[in-house]
């Protein structure tokens, strides 16, 4: 070997060197390599906490609104079920949109076949539900079930992570009250 090319066997042992050891952009590169994931993370904590949100509010307005035919007023005021949804829609002051709450409310004959089960929904072509709700607030002493659902839009979020449960993407939240009328 001549002594150009040791040196410059040198020279390229030294850069490789000195490019190992520095260390100027480490920070930018840690930070790329964690920031997708961590970015994953909290998407996914405001997605799911605004679902659970969103679900404990809709029970707590179903529980409040139910009263109104626990007590007899919607009996007595012979509310119909478009006056009962809104007297639900009234309840709601954050997150919901009154034209997206499906109201059901229906009587039981026993307790062990109240149905406070989420209903499978069918959808129109036009993508509006094809389901059609009942409307039967009882009379003193009836067992009444009273079921509001609502169609939740979530979005895909990062590394797949997703909360829908309908067909269409969104996540149905219902929330649902069973109670006996009380006397007149």
């Amino acid at each position: 070997m001549t002594e150009v090319e040791i040196a410059l066997g040198s020279k390229r042992r030294n850069r490789c060197a000195a490019l190992i050891a520095d260390s100027k952009g480490a920070t930018a590169v840690e930070f790329a390599l964690v920031a997708a994931p961590f970015l994953a993370l909290i998407v996914a904590l405001i997605q799911t906490f605004l679902v659970f949100f969103a679900q404990e509010l809709l029970e707590s307005v179903v529980q409040k609104s139910s009263r109104l035919i626990l007590t007899g007023q919607v009996q007595s005021q012979q509310m119909k079920q478009d006056d009962f949804k809104k007297a639900v829609c009234n309840q709601i002051v954050i997150l919901f949109t009154c034209d997206g709450l499906m109201v059901d409310v229906q009587v039981a004959n026993t307790w062990s076949s109240a149905n406070t089960s989420t209903p499978t929904l069918s959808f129109k072509p036009d993508g509006t539900v094809a389901n059609s709700w009942q409307f039967n607030a009882g009379s003193t002493g009836d067992i009444v079930v009273v079921r509001v659902m609502y169609q939740w839009p979530v979005f895909l979020g990062p590394l797949g992570f997703n909360l829908a449960n309908l067909s269409n993407g969104n996540r149905l939240i219902m929330a649902s009250a069973a109670f006996q009328n009380e006397p007149s």
